[in-house]
């Protein structure tokens, strides 16, 4: 057992990828972005009807686990899914998934 648990201290990126994705309102501020349109901390506080101050402690666990990045215009700062890199870390957790439990 001790051998299956190594594997995710192995990819400690993966964990933050997992943690990011277990809350039901930060899976919530994933799919505003389904129109693939950038989104300011205040929208996606108005969108979900939450405060802004917890819209954004969402965010920052969604950019510590890889999903989100974030780029400065002004005085605003806009976020967007960072898709090559969620694809990554869902490649990498299919792999070590189906050395684990295969069909």
């Amino acid at each position: 057992m001790r051998r299956n648990v190594s594997a995710i201290d192995a990819h400690p990126e993966l964990r933050e990828f997992l943690r990011a994705c277990a809350s039901e309102t930060r899976q919530k501020v994933l799919f505003l972005f389904v129109d693939g349109k950038p989104r300011t901390v205040g929208e996606i506080a108005e969108e979900l009807e939450i405060v802004p101050s917890t819209a954004s402690e969402h965010l920052a666990i969604l950019k510590r686990g890889g999903l989100m990045d974030s780029e400065r215009d002004g005085k605003e700062v806009y976020y967007r899914p960072n898709r090559t890199r969620t694809l990554a870390y869902l490649k990498k957790l299919t792999e070590l998934l189906s050395c684990c439990c295969p069909e």
